[in-house]
């Protein structure tokens, strides 16, 4: 059975690392004592090591351990004998990257439809739709692929950010950029906005957190939805 957390974003303003998320995090990982750390997004260009100390040092605050991926000869090994997966944030177009290099796409996909527990922020919360097209980021790099785990049967648009009203900003909304998306691609996009994030248990999903989230499908008006709808149906 599936157990994914999606949060729209790690850190939120005047808080800790992860610090909003933990005690959530505490009963997602209930049974694991040591996690598997995919720094391959490297925000701001940190080095895998020193990404990996900074998560280490947040989920050292619920009692359990990182080892991250780039430490492991055999990646692909270290993924199947995972307790439990976290993907961190950082460049999107760079995380799929790596994780195509390196062969361990494939391997997360069937480890976390098998039960391993998965907690994916920012970029590491956009792979988890079906495809990367949603990203906010710039294609620092290019990947073989814009397919990605398919966790959820749409689209993720993490760090989602609403029109300020008043703004004289002359550059595209999210929301533009999103119907953007919608003339060469049909599966729905969720736009997540910071401090939110989805539940997955199985086959259901829910929203989670204080806030509503934006609903976009092709060719219909955007709507919103409240913490605790049931996503599932959402194709």
């Amino acid at each position: 059975m599936k157990k994914i957390i999606i949060a729209s974003t790690s850190t939120l303003h005047n808080g800790g690392y992860l610090e909003y998320l933990l005690p959530n995090l505490k009963l997602h990982f209930k049974d694991v004592t040591e996690i598997l750390f995919i720094p391959y997004a490297r925000p701001s260009g940190i080095s895998h090591e020193d990404y990996t100390s900074k998560v280490a040092l947040a989920f050292s605050e619920i009692n359990i351990t990182i080892k991250g991926i780039h430490e492991f000869e055999n990646p692909i090994e270290a993924v199947e004998q995972a307790q439990g997966i976290f993907t961190g944030g950082g460049n999107t177009f760079l995380l799929v990257s790596q994780l195509y290099k390196n062969n361990v796409l494939l391997a997360v996909e069937k480890a976390v439809k098998n039960g391993t527990p998965y907690l994916g922020t920012s970029a590491g919360s956009n792979i988890c739709g079906l495809t990367m097209g949603t990203t906010n980021d710039m294609p620092i790099v290019y990947p073989p692929s814009f397919q990605t785990f398919g966790f959820v049967p749409f689209n993720i648009n993490p760090h989602y950010l609403d029109p300020i009203e008043g703004s004289t900003h002359m550059g595209e909304t999210r929301e533009t950029r999103i119907n953007e998306f919608h003339q060469f691609n049909s599966q729905p996009v969720i736009g997540l906005r910071e401090g939110s994030w989805l539940e997955v248990t199985g086959d259901s999903i829910k929203l989670k957190g204080n806030l509503t989230a934006r609903i976009f499908t092709r060719n219909n008006a955007a709507y919103e939805v409240a913490p605790e709808t049931e996503l599932n149906t959402l194709k």
